[in-house]
């Protein structure tokens, strides 16, 4: 997405006042404004700071306010996954493959995420995934302690042939 500097100043600003006296995030806000390109937003949306915190968060709640604020954010990481896609597709030669993502969900909506086991659900969000079982359930065994939420593990059947939502291997 063509973007001047003031979408990113814009966010930045906006950024700067979620985060009063956290030097450790303004810092990082500052590099944001003076170092962003949108050949590096996944860089920046896997990065644990706030650009990935706020737009998970955004995209979870549906929060339409931070959504525009981060559109042109969205729209960058989004295109990259594209383009990642588009050269990485081929290398799968149509052979279906498992990831695994671990995370936390509010126990009141387990038992319609347990009644959906082996259909269809949807997700508002980017999916962080890996091909290790381990590394997954390591994220949702860390979510056990908070009292609300229960860890759970998604095992997702990927099938590169069929044309869908673009996927990517982040690791370049």
């Amino acid at each position: 997405m063509e973007h001047g500097q003031d979408a990113v100043q814009e966010l930045v600003t906006y950024c700067q006042e979620q985060y009063p006296g956290n030097k450790k995030e303004l810092k990082i806000i500052e590099e944001f404004r003076r170092n962003y390109n949108s050949t590096a937003a996944i860089w920046w949306y896997t990065r644990q700071c706030f650009t990935y915190n706020m737009l998970n968060k955004a995209l979870r709640t549906l929060d339409g306010d931070i959504i525009i604020r981060m559109g042109f954010f969205l729209c960058d990481v989004h295109r990259q996954i594209e383009q990642l896609h588009s050269k990485q597709v081929s290398g799968y030669h149509g052979k279906i493959f498992t990831v695994f993502r671990g995370q936390g969900q509010p126990k009141a909506d387990l038992e319609k995420l347990a009644n959906s086991k082996g259909g269809l659900i949807s997700f508002n969000n980017f999916l962080s995934t890996s091909k290790t079982r381990e590394v997954s359930l390591c994220f949702a065994e860390g979510i056990s302690g908070a009292t609300d939420m229960d860890g759970v593990l998604f095992i997702i059947t990927v099938d590169p042939s069929v044309s869908s939502t673009p996927f990517a291997s982040i690791r370049e």
